[in-house]
């Protein structure tokens, strides 16, 4: 049995291995740029991970403390968290195919989840993609219904299917 994956803040000099990650894990959308993830992880580097065993990355994680009326547009750059942030916004969660159904995603969403209560948040959102919301519906998230114009016109910028989603925390 393999000893369990390290959970740790990302680096910038993760980026590569996140890049790979997210290659081999979008199939319906156009993966976000290195800049874009970047200025994700620089804004918000004390809530995104990465869990790895042996040097390897298996995992990643970008949450971002940010307004639940007004989701991040995809492979938008990230300019600074917002002053007024009322959510926990999961971003990207990927697990590389081969370390999947270990319990690596259950225990990046756990400290995701720990981060944003000790930040006072009141909740959690995220844009579902890929057929996820099965995945999310799991970690205690439901679809958001109805949804604001702003969220619906971000919503136009992802796949079809795409399910904005939220829970208390």
């Amino acid at each position: 049995m393999s000893p369990p994956a390290l959970l740790r803040l990302m680096r910038e000099a993760d980026l590569p291995a996140v890049l790979a990650l997210q290659a081999a894990c979008y199939h319906e959308l156009e993966p976000e740029s290195r800049a874009t993830l970047e200025s994700k992880r620089a804004a918000a580097a004390r809530s995104c991970w990465i869990a790895e065993r042996d040097g390897q990355a298996l995992a990643y994680l970008f949450t971002l403390p940010w307004r639940f009326d007004a989701p991040p547009a995809l492979d938008a750059r990230c300019e600074g968290l917002p002053l007024a942030a009322d959510t926990l916004y999961i971003h990207d969660l990927a697990i590389a195919p081969g370390a999947r159904g270990q319990g690596i995603g259950e225990r990046l969403v756990d400290a995701a989840l720990a981060f944003g209560r000790a930040e006072g948040l009141e909740r959690s959102s995220l844009i579902a993609v890929q057929g996820a919301q099965r995945y999310w519906q799991r970690h205690g998230y439901r679809p958001l219904d109805p949804l604001s114009a702003t969220i619906a016109e971000r919503l136009e910028g992802y796949p079809s299917g795409a399910c904005y989603m939220w829970r208390a925390l």
